[in-house]
């Protein structure tokens, strides 16, 4: 079963190019084969009758010129035969041990012409007396001969010639086909790496309207797409900057105008966490309305950028009456900005601080970092009532707070959202966990570099 999932994890990572690029490959490997097999089965007639006629040559020049010479002059005719022309000629015996032609299409073929040429009762032999070649018998008035061919002289090349030709049409098959790949998943590729840079808030670069018409309309639409996010995305900043500076400013004239008033001291504090918490959800809208970082091209060193943050929350932490603990690995790496990674600790260890008190209401908040594996776990913990694990997937939702909040503290609802969507951009996850001593435990994970 795990090499099962090994293999599928590996077939999913494939891009489209390697998939079309393997694909090709396997069809063109078919056909070379194929092609191959369908060459050699129709060359071998031709080829056949071919080398038949080049032994019915030699038969006939040597019965011609065995006939016409005295017998005291044939050693020496069969000698420059052997010679100069590579023509073996001995004589032929009864007691001479001859072995059939194998069952080899080839072989057997050109035996079948030189039958016909010669009579079905001529010899034709693999071995002679335990000697390999092709040898044929004939005769000369009353002397019967052999006429011995070497094996290589006629048979068909299949050996390292046609591998070359094979390999050679191969390689030139996977180098068109590499660039016939490239040339159709290279549009597809730049408008995928495009969505990635829309889908993190950010804007990509203009698309070429040039090519297929398919690709032109496809580019074009994408572009007016892209155009038009990133003029929402700007209008609902501008709106909620507006929003801010507008709100803001009447709840900093309340305060002043609460301070000069001559109300009790109990109904100033009461008034003033009202306002508190107004200006706490203000500022939640505004952070999820910032888009993401742009992902760095080098990994940060995690240990430092928390070890550092931590020195700044443990101290306003304290002043709030509460401890935060922290126990962090150094020397640990991600593809992560900085920027990023404060926020969304600052997010958790804020969530922590208004909704981790025990029921003696006291404030611990613990956070740990450690390596496991190809990933860093981060660990954000509190004592306070933790949340039912129904309620974690809404949690995460935009504008979702859990019961305990809406009678205690409260807020925008946007905290985690914010956590969620920070880690998402740097391909890591936020997950919520029932602590171990009681409370909640929020966790990140990150891909370690």
């Amino acid at each position: 079963m795990p090499n099962i999932l090994n293999r599928a994890r590996a077939h999913a990572n494939i891009g489209l190019f390697g998939r079309t690029f393997l694909l090709l490959v396997a069809l063109m490997l078919v056909s070379l084969l194929a092609w191959l097999q369908v060459f050699f089965s129709m060359e071998v007639g031709p080829r056949a009758s071919q080398m038949a006629q080049r032994v019915a040559t030699a038969i006939n020049i040597t019965r011609t010129a065995l006939a016409h010479i005295p017998d005291s002059d044939h050693s020496q005719l069969l000698l420059d035969l052997a010679t100069n022309e590579g023509i073996q000629v001995y004589p032929r015996n009864t007691t001479d041990f001859a072995q059939p032609i194998p069952n080899d299409e080839f072989w057997l073929r050109v035996a079948s012409n030189i039958r016909e040429r010669y009579g079905p009762d001529t010899y034709v032999s693999w071995t002679v007396n335990s000697i390999p070649g092709f040898w044929v018998g004939f005769q000369v008035d009353d002397a019967a001969y052999w006429l011995v061919f070497e094996r290589e002289q006629i048979e068909p090349s299949r050996g390292i010639e046609w591998v070359g030709w094979g390999a050679t049409a191969l390689l030139l098959s996977l180098i068109g086909a590499a660039v016939s790949v490239g040339f159709v998943n290279r549009p597809l590729s730049r408008l995928a790496k495009a969505a990635q840079i829309l889908s993190r808030g950010h804007a990509p670069a203009m698309l070429p309207e040039t090519g297929p018409k398919e690709i032109r309309d496809l580019n074009a639409s994408f572009n007016r797409m892209a155009r038009d996010i990133q003029q929402t995305q700007t209008d609902r900043e501008i709106m909620l900057a507006g929003i801010s500076h507008d709100l803001r400013t009447p709840l900093t004239r309340m305060r002043l105008e609460i301070e000069m008033s001559g109300i009790s001291e109990e109904a100033r504090a009461a008034i003033d966490d009202d306002l508190a918490q107004i200006d706490h959800s203000i500022g939640q809208l505004m952070e999820y309305a910032r888009p993401p970082s742009l992902q760095p091209s080098e990994a940060s060193n995690v240990s430092t950028i928390l070890s550092e943050m931590l020195e700044r929350e443990r101290s306003h932490t304290a002043t709030l009456g509460g401890e935060l603990r922290s126990s962090i690995s150094p020397g640990l790496f991600a593809r992560v900005s900085p920027l990023d990674l404060t926020r969304a600790v600052s997010n958790l260890i804020e969530n922590a601080r208004r909704y981790g008190r025990n029921s003696d209401g006291q404030m611990l908040i613990k956070v740990s970092l450690q390596s496991e594996g190809n990933r860093l776990i981060l660990d954000v913990s509190d004592q306070g009532p933790g949340i039912r694990p129904d309620d974690i997937e809404r949690l995460l939702r935009p504008f979702s707070r859990g019961e305990s909040a809406r009678t205690g503290v409260s807020g925008a609802g946007l905290g985690l959202a914010i956590v969620e969507r920070l880690l998402t951009h740097a391909g890591g996850s936020l997950k919520l966990l029932s602590n171990p001593g009681g409370g909640l435990l929020a966790r990140i994970e990150l891909p370690a570099a």
